[in-house]
């Protein structure tokens, strides 16, 4: 089940990210591979943090 949430908001992400391009508007996620390695690192702390405690 688990991995159907994650395919299905892969998915939206790639219909959305479309809709933003065809639309012409900025994309609402970082533009480079830095900012989306931040955004995953305060997801991973965010996780470590509620799994140790």
């Amino acid at each position: 089940m688990l991995l159907a949430v994650v395919f299905i908001s892969f998915l939206t992400g790639i219909v959305l990210g479309i809709v933003f391009s065809l639309l012409e508007l900025p994309i609402p996620a970082p533009p480079n591979f830095a900012g989306v390695m931040g955004i995953v690192g305060v997801f991973t702390g965010f996780v470590l943090v509620n799994n140790l405690f």
